[in-house]
C-alpha cells in the first residue's frame, strides 16, 4: 500500500504553484513546455502589498508575449497579487531612477512598513533598497535628541524618517533633486506625522545655501558621496562641529588562497552581515566607544579609506574656517556586499574645531 503523503508535502510553495499554473496556460494554448520556458519562470520576487515586482531576467521568451494579458493575469493569480511589475536595469544618471514596467494594474504606488515607519512610493519611479535595513535600524538608535540634521541625499526618506521618528532629531533639512522622490518624501513625512520637523530642499544639494546649522550630516550616496563633502563641511556648526555619516563603496581585493589564514567557524559569516566596531586609539584618529569587537571585522582597505577620508575632511574644514579642526573615526559599519569584493560601508566621522 502506497504511503499517504503528509499535509506538509502536499502544500506547494508559491514558486511551485506559479510554475504549475504557467504550464497549464502554455499547454492549454496548444504550445509545448520547454527548458527555455522553465528557465524563464521566476523563483523569487519583491512583494509590496498587492503588487509584485518580478526580476528582469523573467519571461524573456517570445511565447510569453504571444500569450498576451492572460499571462500576467495567471501570474498575479498564482502569486496572490492584484498588480504586477517587472524590474529592468537602473537607468544611467545621477537620479538613480528604476526601470520598472507596470504589467498589470493602473498605478505603481505602494506602501511599505519598515521598523514601524511607513513609506509610500511609486515603484516605477522610485528606488527602494531593502538591503539598507541594517543601517536604517542603526540610524534609528542614534542619540539625536535636540539635534539638527542635514540629509544631503534624502530620496523618499530612507534615513530622514528614522532620524525623525526614532532617533528624535529636532529638525531635518532633506535635500533631493528627483521630482518623483520629492513627491514620495512629502507623502512619507505626512504619513508619519513629522512634516513639521522637516524642510525639503528640492534641487542639487551641491548648490545648497545652508551654512552653520547642522549637528549631524547624512551622506547616503553610493558608490561615493565625495562630491557632497564640501557641502557637509559648510553646513556643520562652525562653533561646535558635529558628526558626518559618510557612505562609500570600498573594494577589498582577496588575498591569494595560500596567504589567507583559516577563519574560525564562529566568524564565518557573509560579509554583508559583518559589522565593524570601534577601533584602537591612534594619533587621535580613532575613538573607542567601549564596544568589544575583533579588529579583523574592519578590513584593512576600509581602515585605509576611512583614514584618508578623515584627513581630507580635516583639510576641507581647516581651509573653510581658517583654523585647525580635529576629525575622529567613531565607527565603520558594513551595510552590505554591493558586488564581489565591493562593500557598501558607512564611516561615522566626528569633526570638532580645535580650541584656540
Amino acid at each position: 500500500k502506497d504511503p499517504v503523503p503528509s499535509k506538509a508535502a502536499s502544500v506547494r510553495t508559491p514558486a511551485q504553484r506559479l510554475r504549475g499554473e504557467l504550464q497549464r496556460l502554455v499547454l492549454g494554448s496548444g504550445e509545448s513546455w520547454s527548458e527555455e520556458l522553465e528557465r524563464d519562470v521566476p523563483r523569487s520576487w519583491q512583494r509590496h502589498g498587492d503588487l509584485v515586482v518580478l526580476s528582469e531576467d523573467s519571461f524573456g521568451a517570445a511565447l510569453w508575449t504571444r500569450l498576451g494579458p492572460a499571462l500576467w493575469e495567471t501570474v498575479a493569480s498564482a502569486l496572490g497579487a492584484q498588480r504586477l511589475a517587472r524590474r529592468g536595469r537602473v537607468l544611467p544618471g545621477g537620479m538613480r531612477s528604476p526601470s520598472v514596467t507596470l504589467l498589470l494594474g493602473q498605478d505603481g504606488w505602494v506602501e511599505h512598513v519598515d521598523n514601524g515607519i511607513r513609506y509610500t512610493f511609486d515603484v516605477t519611479k522610485c528606488m527602494f533598497s531593502p538591503g539598507n535595513i541594517t543601517e536604517k535600524l542603526r540610524v534609528a538608535s542614534l542619540p539625536c535628541s535636540g539635534e539638527v540634521l542635514v540629509d544631503l541625499y534624502a530620496g523618499i526618506g530612507y534615513f530622514t524618517l528614522p532620524y525623525l521618528v526614532h532617533a528624535a532629531a529636532a529638525f531635518v533639512h532633506a535635500c533631493e533633486w528627483n521630482n518623483h522622490a520629492v513627491e514620495a518624501l512629502r507623502r512619507n513625512l505626512a504619513l508619519n506625522g513629522v512634516q513639521d520637523r522637516c524642510h525639503i530642499h528640492h534641487g542639487d544639494s551641491r548648490q545648497l545655501q545652508l551654512r552653520d546649522v547642522a549637528d549631524r550630516v547624512n551622506l547616503g550616496l553610493i558608490p561615493s558621496s565625495e562630491e557632497g563633502w564640501p557641502v557637509a563641511c559648510r553646513v556643520l556648526k562652525k562653533g561646535t562641529g558635529g558628526v558626518l555619516h559618510i557612505h562609500h563603496n570600498v573594494e577589498s581585493l582577496p588575498a591569494p588562497a595560500c596567504l589567507q589564514p583559516p577563519v574560525p567557524r564562529d566568524e564565518q559569516r557573509p560579509p554583508e552581515e559583518a559589522s565593524s566596531g570601534e577601533q584602537e586609539d591612534g594619533q587621535g584618529e580613532w575613538k573607542s566607544g567601549g564596544k568589544e569587537m575583533l579588529a579583523a571585522r574592519v578590513r584593512p582597505e576600509w581602515r585605509r579609506w576611512a583614514e584618508a577620508t578623515a584627513a581630507q575632511i580635516r583639510g576641507l574644514l581647516a581651509e573653510l574656517h581658517g583654523q585647525p579642526w580635529r576629525t575622529s573615526i567613531l565607527h565603520i559599519e558594513a551595510v552590505k556586499s554591493y558586488a564581489p569584493h565591493v562593500h557598501h560601508i558607512v564611516l561615522d566621522l566626528e569633526c570638532r574645531p580645535t580650541l584656540p
